[in-house]
């Protein structure tokens, strides 16, 4: 049996085209979910995943969960080496880099070398503490309602890709919107902002992606089926 560890649109697509059970970490409260068996919930660090993979019989994990899930990819890792399942990475490509975008290396880096007075924020509402101590106004969007500590000038945006360029000129404009602050995510669902931030010349403060592990990588769905059929 294969486990693909998912939450994006690449795991729900290899999903519909392999048998396989689906882990997603149950962050959201309405999640798509994939067809085929689906399981929700953590596994309890490493020694859980690695037990999970043993109790269940699992010949290959592709891990196709967000370029940013940092924790799970480094446990999906050390479970596989420890267990001796192969493991595949499933990463769509990052969004092509641009002239004049502000990158650094961490959500808190972005926080601490904020520029403008109003903010697009969009890096998701577990990092929304990272800018609490900001003076900016924030327009922030994301799928689940956050908690505190959060900026004290906020509007928050509950909603749910994929996005148009122009209604993310729209909202931008209605906001006045002079900076975008975004991770370095890909895909194409949330890629509009950026075209949106290119268009009025806004300038984009983009996170990069952490560093992966040592193991075999894939941009695509297609490389991956054909890793499993190899």
């Amino acid at each position: 049996m294969i486990l693909i560890l998912g939450g994006t649109g690449e795991a729900r697509e290899l999903a519909a085209r392999v048998p396989a059970i689906s882990s997603l970490a149950g962050r959201v409260s309405a999640p798509r979910l994939p067809v085929g068996e689906v399981r929700i919930g953590g596994f309890g660090g490493v020694d859980g995943l690695a037990q999970w993979l043993r109790d269940n019989d699992i010949h290959a994990v592709v891990d196709a969960t967000h370029p940013f899930a940092r924790q799970i990819t480094a446990n999906a890792f050390e479970a596989c080496e420890r267990v001796g399942v192969p493991l595949l990475i499933l990463r769509r490509p990052g969004f092509e880099p641009q002239d004049g975008w502000q990158w650094e290396d961490s959500v808190a880096d972005a926080a601490r070398n904020l520029p403008g007075s109003r903010v697009f924020l969009t890096t998701g509402r577990q990092d929304l503490a990272e800018f609490a101590h900001c003076p900016q106004w924030f327009l922030a969007r994301m799928v689940e309602p956050p908690e505190p500590p959060m900026p004290q000038r906020i509007e928050v945006l509950l909603s749910r890709g994929p996005f148009t360029v122009d209604g993310e000129l729209d909202l931008m404009r209605s906001r006045e919107i002079d900076v975008l602050v975004t991770k370095d995510s890909g895909g194409s669902m949330t890629s509009a902002k950026l075209e949106a931030a290119r268009q009025l010349d806004v300038p984009v403060v983009i996170v990069r992606r952490p560093p992966l592990p040592p193991a075999e990588v894939v941009p695509t769905v297609e490389d991956a089926l054909r890793w499993l059929d190899a």
